[in-house]
């Protein structure tokens, strides 16, 4: 097997790939942008949106979302695609990144990835969605969205510091 790369991937082939391939979650809404990792086959996405919850959005406007992390296992896939799509978020001048994973996940991909569990207001969530033509969130008893979720962040600003540092 030939080594593992980033590359470029567009809305349908992310949502594609998400839907064949994503354990639990297979729906995806929202895109500003998305990563894959190949080695000459597709074996994992990620994507960034703005933040699902509308209060988060109102509160943290320079704060983005991974709302999607898929792989085909790969060893170090998932922390590589975290990583990479806090690189990106920081390009785009955003300050932090959040996600959420289930209880039962243990979050050491995002821990390699320099997230740590966030203890703030939105730290922990009942299973939420936000409904979009109503404008407000809605409870879901989906086994896909039910149940809490706990939220995972990553300080963005000193990395971006770093690079543009690098650049100069």
């Amino acid at each position: 097997m030939s080594r593992l790369e980033l590359v470029p991937i567009d809305l349908t082939d992310a949502k594609r790939f998400v839907r064949e391939h994503h354990r639990h979650n297979p729906k995806m809404t929202g895109w500003r942008v998305g990563v894959g990792l190949s080695n000459g086959e597709l074996r994992g996405v990620a994507v960034i949106s703005r933040p699902v919850s509308i209060e988060v959005q109102k509160q943290e406007p320079r704060t983005v979302e991974i709302i999607r992390v898929c792989t085909l296992g790969d060893k170090n896939a998932n922390s590589r695609l975290y990583a990479a799509m806090c690189r990106c978020g920081a390009a785009l001048g955003y300050t932090a990144a959040i996600t959420y994973t289930r209880p039962d996940e243990s979050g050491s991909s995002l821990r390699a990835a320099g997230f740590t569990p966030d203890e703030g207001e939105y730290g922990s969530r009942p299973g939420q969605q936000w409904h979009p033509r109503q404008g407000s969130l809605i409870e879901d008893d989906s086994p896909d969205t039910s149940g809490p979720k706990i939220r995972w962040r990553r300080c963005l600003v000193a990395r971006a510091a770093l690079s543009k540092e690098e650049d100069a």
